[in-house]
């Protein structure tokens, strides 16, 4: 006859295979953040600076970073879950906030406060003026992302109508841009670096102007996290907030060769001029943000760019997506 197990044993067997499971399955440890980015770029210099001048790990934080290639692609990591805070457009906060508030995210911090393109001429230009744009093609960005909204609001601001005095070309991808201003598409193209430092570089074009120092100041990359994860961990995004506006405070005292040294080891097939061109490209024109805080005038300016381009859903308050609190807090010394 088959031994009968004591109900006391069953308790103590089903506990310890519950201890075994939990020990064995994956979790995140308490001072890891898993961070997703938009795309790997130089325009996120303080980003690199914060992980390569330890300022995360002062910190005490472990940085997960990934590659989002693409807003949509970011902001479904972030809402699944398998991102704790993601580095984006914030109109990428306004398109999700708009179709759904079921799980709401929060716009907690500024990385930069202009947009990063620039206009590449097929041939130099001495005296650029944007009115020159009339009748030409240009080769530019996606739809509804924020580097084609800047570019009409600076054409509409130079007295242009997009898409009527200009032939803008949007049917190539992102990553293909510069390839197809090489190979002949348009004859100006909106272009970000370190890709139209390459081309000038190269001899193949010219820098005439930046979309970044004529459309003006805008909260353009910020880094979002779900509301109740803010809740849930505001220690956490003290510290990384910390860490980020440390890392601002470096790159604004500090010049572009230092800087480009560095971040050097993030872009390693990058040449060291070019990264130092870059550098000072953005720090000339105050693309870098020395604060974390996202001010409310910034953000109503990037409601109204968006407006004007028909690309906003729902005019979202800043209340209702800013936090300004934690940025607040780390800016005071807290």
């Amino acid at each position: 006859m088959a031994k009968k197990i004591k109900p006391f044993r069953i308790r103590l067997l089903i506990f310890c295979i519950a201890c075994l499971l939990a020990a064995c399955s994956p979790s995140t440890p308490s001072n890891q953040i898993r961070l997703v980015e938009v795309t790997h770029s130089l325009f996120y210099a303080p980003q690199y600076v914060a992980l390569s001048k330890g300022f995360f790990k002062r910190e005490g934080l472990n940085i997960v970073l990934t590659n989002g290639n693409g807003g949509d692609k970011t902001m479904a990591t972030l809402l699944s879950g398998d991102a704790d805070i993601a580095l984006v457009g914030a109109e990428a906060a306004i398109y999700v906030t708009a179709r759904s508030t079921n799980q709401p995210v929060n716009a907690f911090a500024q990385l930069t406060q202009t947009d990063g393109t620039f206009l590449v001429s097929r041939t130099p230009i001495p005296s650029f003026k944007w009115s020159m744009l009339k009748g030409k093609n240009l080769l530019g960005q996606r739809r509804g992302g924020m580097p084609q909204m800047v570019s009409e609001h600076v054409q509409r601001i130079n007295g242009l109508t997009p898409h009527q005095d200009v032939n803008i070309i949007q049917n190539v991808d992102f990553k293909n841009l510069g390839n197809a201003f090489l190979a002949g598409t348009g004859d100006f193209a909106q272009l970000f670096e370190p890709t139209a430092s390459k081309i000038e570089q190269a001899g193949k074009g010219t820098i005439v102007a930046s979309f970044g120092k004529d459309s003006g100041r805008l909260p353009y990359t910020c880094y979002l996290a779900k509301e109740k994860w803010l809740a849930q961990h505001p220690d956490l995004a003290r510290r990384f907030t910390r860490a980020i506006y440390q890392a601002q405070q470096w790159v604004a005292s500090h010049s572009a060769e230092e800087v480009a040294t560095a971040i050097q080891s993030h872009f390693p097939d990058t040449n060291k001029d070019i990264l130092i061109r870059v550098v000072k490209r953005y720090q000339e024109q105050q693309s870098y943000a020395t604060s974390p805080i996202i001010e409310e005038p910034e953000y109503n300016h990037l409601l109204r760019i968006m407006k004007e381009s028909g690309e906003l859903p729902k005019s979202i308050p800043y209340s209702e997506l800013v936090n300004t609190e934690i940025a607040s807090y780390v800016v005071k010394g807290g």
